[in-house]
């Protein structure tokens, strides 16, 4: 579904991604994790098509990303959800106004079917009868029940999940992975996740991939990840202090 190759990006000289290779299986759950400043983010922008390469290609289903602009670009983004890191929600509109947000920006649905579809999103995500308080009513948990919902109402392809569960408590945090470990074998759709939550990860992803100063140095189903003897990952995954921090 996704396949990168050759990922360069510099800011003012400075290389963040440095030749990122990767691909996506189609109907995977992929989760990127890596310290902080390591460009996990600046990469996820840049399959958002939010920023362009210096160098490389980025293809979704075969397009070459990098090389889209306009309606072209967006038609591409149609096929995509964003979980943002915090939600993202519009603090002015309910919870289910926030779901709708999507069908009426980028698909224009007529009324009864997007109350229809908001309605399902909600059941699927528990909240069925939450939608019309507004997200400072509802808890940290619901919130990012709600973001989840926003992203799979339009019934996307692809979900990009960034950072879905931080600031959430152990407890939730699991509940949060379920949740969309669920979704997805109900729906089928690729995703892609940056997370630092080391070890739940693992009971989730179908692949994991190590990204490290810009590179990615090893990525393989969670076991191998695990069991791996490369330094870097395991420094990462065990929690060791960097003597040079």
């Amino acid at each position: 579904m996704i396949k990168v190759d050759g990922l360069r990006k510099s800011f003012h000289g400075q290389p963040v991604l440095r030749g990122i290779d990767l691909e996506v299986p189609d109907g995977s759950i992929t989760i990127i994790i890596g310290r902080s400043g390591g460009g996990k983010s600046v990469f996820l922008k840049h399959l958002l098509g939010l920023l362009r390469p210096d160098s490389g290609r980025i293809e979704v289903g075969g397009v070459d990303l990098a090389r889209l602009s306009g309606r072209r670009l967006d038609e591409v983004r149609k096929r995509y959800g964003v979980v943002f890191q915090g939600g993202a929600l519009f603090d002015s509109m309910t919870c289910r106004d926030n779901v709708a947000f999507p069908l009426r920006e980028k698909l224009r649905l007529p009324r009864p079917e997007i109350d229809k579809r908001v309605g399902t999103a909600l059941e699927r995500v528990g909240l069925a009868a939450i939608g019309d308080k507004y997200p400072e009513e509802v808890s940290g948990g619901m919130r990012k029940r709600v973001a989840i919902a926003r992203a799979l109402v339009t019934e996307p392809e692809i979900v990009f999940f960034d950072e879905p569960t931080t600031g959430l408590d152990p407890v939730l945090v699991n509940t949060i992975h379920q949740l969309i470990v669920d979704l997805h074998r109900h729906s089928r759709f690729t995703a892609v996740m940056v997370s630092h939550e080391i070890p739940e990860i693992f009971d989730i992803a179908d692949r994991v991939g190590m990204l490290h100063e810009g590179r990615i140095v090893e990525i393989g189903p969670p076991a191998a990840i695990q069991g791996s003897q490369n330094p870097i990952v395991r420094q990462f995954i065990r929690g060791e202090p960097d003597p040079q921090a």
